[in-house]
């Protein structure tokens, strides 16, 4: 039996061991932004897509199951129970970290099931649609679940004055290694024939090859990062699946305590439902509605990644002079602008579709950076895992409303242009419901010191 090297709760840790942990902290962001980027962002839409419409009958339908599913709708519809899926694994996982304090080991075996899924893609051929649904299904699963660990390191990590600068920081490494696979992915991809590759199998490595970056570079953090350690109350054993379930609904209690802390989560849900979708749905709408080819979406969500450092980066610099909260609502009122714009795209135009491209970049890392700051100041002190298992429900784990709107507006309509259009209410709703959110107010009554600007 190896000794207890877990740290007290109250350990307090120097500058120079923080700045340590933090820089070991961005490069989960680092590791795991490659499935989001590479996976759900350009590749595997359009190739499920194509898997399940070679699998389907002549109404243009698959039926997993012995259910009538468009073949366009599929990916969608997988997103969308994969985030069902983390919705019940995420709050007994949360609970369980802060109970035993060791957040560690459940970040490992979340993060490598989910590259195991994402390698595994490799032997997406054929009509194999339902094993394309099943690995996704559990990749974005353990992707939610890795990042309630994740994100409860950073009020840990951080002093509050810190912590939207830490957070745009790690959204900027993520975005950084997302644009430098995609430049590999896109070589790959642009030269197959010279590689002596199919298009389908180029397209099958760059999705393997995401799981493998995430997995390597995972082991980063989990060198880095220092795990809390909390005794069981009671006497009761940590962390068994007893406690975890007591644990969980104790903090459900106690959240209720907090209701501003609910407030801003339930205006989080709604704006980011928006984000999480169009992210995931942004290359089936351009190849789809708008005839685009392969490379001409690699490039543009390189261009996204590219514009998402600098604008998380300087929409970290805004929340400074503005706070973290007016600067979000000012990136909901650009998303809102964006998706508008989306309608009226005309087809076979890439010119058009980059300026979107570029717009949706400078806003992306920022609204995502600066959520989940403003979320660490309202997190009471202790409860960091259970807390950000909530925020993860609303980031992935209950974002599973937009990808089945979407799904449901094509299966209707049949447009891609009227899904896309759909989403705007996300926005709008979302930027009502933050706007009434006394922040400051909301820190106070976490029991947290209050930061100059948020």
């Amino acid at each position: 039996m190896t000794a207890d090297t877990t740290e007290p709760e109250e350990y307090a840790a120097g500058p120079a061991e923080r700045r340590r942990e933090q820089r070991g902290w961005y490069f989960y962001d680092f590791a795991c932004s490659v499935y989001s980027t590479s996976v759900l962002t350009v590749f595997l839409g359009p190739y499920l897509t194509s898997v399940a419409r070679a699998a389907s009958d002549a109404e243009g339908f698959v039926h997993p199951l012995g259910i009538p599913v468009r073949a366009g709708s599929l990916f969608a519809y997988a997103v969308s129970a994969s985030i069902v899926v983390a919705v019940l694994v995420m709050p007994l996982v949360g609970a369980v970290a802060d109970r035993t304090g060791r957040k560690k080991p459940l970040l490992a075996a979340a993060a490598y099931l989910g590259a195991a899924a994402t390698a595994g893609m490799f032997f997406l051929a054929g009509e194999r649609y339902l094993l394309g649904a099943f690995l996704l299904i559990v990749a974005n699963a353990s992707l939610a679940v890795s990042m309630v660990l994740y994100n409860a390191y950073l009020p840990q990590i951080a002093e509050p004055d810190e912590r939207d600068a830490v957070s745009s920081r790690g959204w900027a490494f993520g975005y950084t290694s997302g644009a430098l696979v995609l430049v590999l992915n896109l070589v790959l991809y642009s030269g197959h024939d010279s590689f002596g590759l199919t298009e389908g199998e180029a397209i099958r490595i760059c999705l393997a090859s995401a799981g493998v970056w995430w997995g390597a570079f995972t082991l980063i953090p989990l060198r880095r990062l220092r795990d809390r350690h909390v005794p069981a109350a009671g006497g009761e054993r940590a962390g068994s699946v007893g406690s975890g379930w007591r644990q969980l609904r104790a903090t459900l209690k106690d959240m209720r305590r907090h209701p501003l802390t609910l407030s801003f989560l339930l205006a989080y849900l709604v704006y980011n439902d928006g984000v999480q979708t169009v992210i995931s749905q942004a290359s089936v709408f351009g190849s789809e509605e708008l005839g685009l080819d392969q490379t001409t979406l690699i490039t543009a969500v390189l261009l996204v990644q590219v514009l998402a450092v600098v604008g998380a980066l300087g929409m970290g610099r805004l929340a400074r002079s503005h706070g973290a909260k007016r600067t979000i609502l000012g990136s909901l009122a650009v998303w809102t602008l964006i998706l508008a714009a989306g309608y009226f795209l005309p087809a076979d135009a890439p010119v058009f579709f980059y300026c979107l491209a570029a717009a949706i970049g400078l806003v992306l890392g920022g609204s995502q950076a600066l959520s989940r700051s403003l979320f660490s100041h309202l997190v009471p002190r202790g409860k960091e895992a259970e807390y950000f298992s909530a925020y993860e429900m609303s980031d992935r784990g209950l974002s599973w409303l937009g990808p089945l709107v979407f799904g449901l507006a094509y299966q209707l309509t049949g447009s891609y242009r009227d899904a896309i259009i759909s989403l705007v209410i996300f926005f709008v709703v979302g930027f009502a419901l933050l706007a009434r959110v006394p922040v400051r107010r909301a820190v106070e009554e976490a029991g947290n010191p209050l930061p100059e600007r948020i």
